[in-house]
């Protein structure tokens, strides 16, 4: 996976300056003069709008788990299959250019 992962504290510390924000943002507003009801609807907003970036945030790290859950089976079962060969350096198998003895010719250089 590629990105930074977000822990359950990286989440809990965004939703609580969203808090923070729904409460500040209406004082600050009613500080500048702002109506109440004004003020009232914005932080009724940033609350709606906290809680389904909070919602969706949520589900976002279930789907994030569930796909390292998944990843981690996979890699499980994998090992789980046949052993790979363990023949070691001059136990190779198959015909390759590599291998030792003599060659029929070609070696020489052109020139």
């Amino acid at each position: 996976m590629t990105g930074p992962r977000t822990t359950y504290s990286d989440s809990t510390t965004v939703v609580r300056w969203a808090a923070f924000s729904c409460v500040l943002v209406p004082v600050v507003l009613l500080w500048y003069g702002t109506s109440l009801a004004g003020a009232t609807g914005t932080a009724l907003g940033l609350a709606a709008v906290t809680g389904v970036c909070r919602l969706l945030l949520r589900e976002s790290e279930r789907g994030a788990a569930r796909l390292r859950d998944e990843a981690a089976r996979m890699k499980d079962e994998v090992r789980g299959g046949p052993a790979p060969s363990r023949r070691g350096r001059h136990h190779r198998t198959g015909t390759g250019a590599h291998r030792g003895g003599r060659h029929s010719g070609g070696n020489t250089p052109v020139g």
